[in-house]
């Protein structure tokens, strides 16, 4: 995972953001991109992309906009209703990226169109198969992982044409286990779906209290999926306050709302 410097933009600043070189293809462009480079104050500031926070819709509109120019000219950026389940919408034409139904989870084969999704310590995960020219991306919280969010994914990308060995994922920032306390009850539902999700969770503070592994997690059920690349971030939203936006950390300082960082991908029309 390598950080990249801000950039002079087409109309707006480009923000700096975080790519991997597992999805490092011409074809396409991606990003986990961070706090900075934003307009927005306060709690927010400064590239606070989530439409459901609290912040100025003026600065959203701006930091949005700053990250879709990063992308390139005549893009469009899009992203759904996040519900924490294992829902995925396809897009297969451009009029569909003004649709925002509830769901975590996107695939398309449709080029300039970039995929998105805000997280706050749960796992942005992007998936491309340059070779197919399939593109996804999840909203992997610990309830849509568990439902199933990123097989549903891969499952959209299969039928748009992916192949399963050519697919690469990579989960980006997200809090880590040793800032991820839950309850005893929640380690519970996990083992009550497969006893081997047990090995996600370490002992916690106080008798009743785990520590979940949240992106471990995630990446193992990658695997089993199947696919040909699966990539980790390693990087904790929680533990980073300059870096990132985390929901956890907001609460633990009693403050009233959060930002949200936004993740995409994109296919490119051309090489360039």
């Amino acid at each position: 995972m390598t950080e990249n410097e801000p950039h002079g933009g087409l109309h707006h600043a480009a923000p700096p953001h975080f790519s991997s070189p597992h999805l490092a293809a011409p074809a396409l462009r991606h990003g986990f991109f961070t706090r900075h480079g934003g307009v927005s104050q306060g709690i927010y500031g400064a590239l606070n992309c989530g439409l459901g926070s609290g912040d100025d819709r003026a600065a959203i509109a701006e930091n949005r906009a700053r990250v879709q120019a990063s992308f390139g000219k005549d893009t469009v950026l899009t992203g759904v209703h996040q519900v924490h389940g294992n829902q995925v919408h396809t897009i297969r034409q451009p009029a569909q990226v003004h649709d925002r139904p509830q769901a975590d989870g996107l695939v398309t084969d449709c080029p300039d169109i970039i995929l998105s999704v805000l997280t706050a310590d749960c796992a942005p995960v992007l998936f491309a198969d340059p070779v197919a020219r399939v593109i996804g991306a999840a909203h992997a919280g610990w309830r849509g992982a568990l439902a199933g969010i990123c097989e549903a994914v891969i499952d959209a990308m299969l039928r748009l044409g992916a192949q399963p060995e050519n697919i690469a994922a990579v989960i980006g920032p997200a809090i880590s286990g040793q800032n991820y306390e839950v309850d005893a009850a929640m380690e519970a539902a996990f083992v009550e779906q497969e006893e081997a999700w047990r090995d996600f969770f370490t002992p916690g503070r106080q008798p009743d209290k785990r520590q979940f592994h949240l992106a471990p997690y995630v990446a193992r059920r990658l695997e089993l999926a199947g696919i040909g690349t699966v990539g980790q971030a390693a990087l904790c939203t929680y533990a980073e306050p300059e870096r990132f936006f985390s929901f956890r950390r907001a609460t633990h300082l009693g403050e009233p709302d959060y930002g949200r960082a936004l993740s995409a991908i994109m296919l490119a029309t051309t090489e360039r």
